[in-house]
């Protein structure tokens, strides 16, 4: 899931965003957004906007048709400097909450807080520290630009018993749970599935939300073994996921905290259940995975993974499909199940799919600036 722009007001046409709503059929005007916590594009151009604050889903025509090219190998240094300048303040004071990038112009695009508070623990995302209410967006040539929000055509969705404002968490002092309302969201067949906690004694849970809005909001609520843990676990949000179909039948694959690696098929998610994942693999403990992407490799689908405290990992679906069976007793190790690879990419905190040949990542360089690349999916 996301990108950067310098301040300039955006056109509104009448497009057809990617589930059939016209702009037209928008309103036109300032969202009541409270917090860009995710980020996703449907396939025609539609940004999915997920507002943990709000509970709420907001869909976005950003009227931008043009292509932008890049570089083989671009790389833009030190993006939080650049950003700072655009928006008049210090490098420190910006945090890039999601990315995603726009499969029609190519641009990517960036959710940003300033004035955050200093990080506290490793364990901390942005959206724990602050509230993203500052959409940006990059070319091809590195220009960073604001996308007003004043005059955008947009729709809200509300999600239904979102997890309750008072609420903290658990172990990490003085974070609302509320922040995990939207951990991840993603668009496939004209529905916009939302992960992240409700109100519910079950709290993790999967919103499936209809496009163009207007339609009733299902809520599934969620159950998987972690393994690692050895339990059950009904209160930990899915991280990162990605649509996927498997053997002819549509899934979500998901990462969880501490990384145990679940699927879920998509016609169990209906209204008012509760659903129990397959818990495929452990990768690793002591890790958010924090993006996950599809990609295609000689012909052949991929799944990327990036990490907090791990490297990359490739995933291959067909390994999914094979897999028998699932993790449900407590492994010797901290890892176990599904197959993978790792992969070199340290610091990468989020990535996309640019085009077909490349990826566009943010990652965390050892000096500390942070960069804007592209790397291509043969290396991977």
């Amino acid at each position: 899931m996301k990108r950067l722009f310098t301040m300039v007001a955006l056109a509104l046409t009448l497009v057809l965003p990617a589930g059939g709503e016209t702009a037209a059929e928008m309103a036109v005007g300032k969202p009541a957004i409270r917090s860009m916590s995710a980020l996703a594009f449907g396939p025609d151009g539609t940004l999915f906007v997920g507002d943990s604050k709000s509970g709420a889903v907001f869909a976005f025509d950003v009227a931008d048709e043009a292509p932008t090219s890049w570089a083989e190998r671009f790389r833009l240094t030190d993006l939080e400097s650049k950003i700072a300048a655009a928006l008049g303040t210090t490098a420190d004071d910006v945090l890039i909450h999601d990315l995603a990038a726009h499969p029609v112009s190519r641009r990517v695009y960036l959710a940003v807080s300033r004035g955050g508070e200093p990080w506290a623990s490793s364990w901390n995302l942005p959206n724990d520290l602050a509230d993203a209410t500052i959409l940006l967006r990059i070319d091809g040539d590195g220009e960073i630009a604001e996308v007003a929000l004043s005059g955008i055509a947009h729709s809200r969705a509300e999600l239904p018993n979102p997890v309750d404002r008072s609420k903290t968490h658990r172990w990490k002092d003085g974070v609302p749970l509320r922040v995990d309302t939207i951990t991840d969201l993603a668009f496939a067949d004209g529905v916009v599935y939302v992960a992240g906690l409700s109100n519910e004694e079950f709290a993790s849970t999967m919103w499936k939300v209809p496009y163009p809005f207007g339609a009733g909001v299902s809520a599934t609520t969620l159950e998987i073994y972690h393994a690692a843990h050895g339990a059950f676990e009904t209160h930990a949000p899915i991280r990162t996921f990605v649509p996927y179909e498997l053997a002819g039948k549509a899934h979500l694959l998901a990462a969880y905290l501490c990384t145990p690696f679940v699927t879920f098929p998509t016609a169990d998610l209906a209204d008012g259940e509760h659903v129990k994942g397959r818990t495929l693999g452990e990768f690793g403990s002591g890790n958010y995975p924090l993006d996950m992407v599809v990609y295609k490799k000689d012909g052949k689908d991929r799944l990327l993974i990036a990490n907090s405290q791990l490297p990359l990992m490739i995933v291959k679906p067909e390994d999914i499909e094979s897999f028998e069976g699932e993790l449900l007793e407590e492994p010797s190790t901290y890892l176990a199940g599904l197959p993978y690879e790792y992969r070199s990419g340290a610091g990468v905190q989020q990535l996309d799919l640019l085009t077909d040949g490349f990826f566009v990542m943010l990652q965390r360089l050892p000096g500390g600036t942070l960069d804007l690349v592209t790397l291509p999916v043969q290396r991977f």
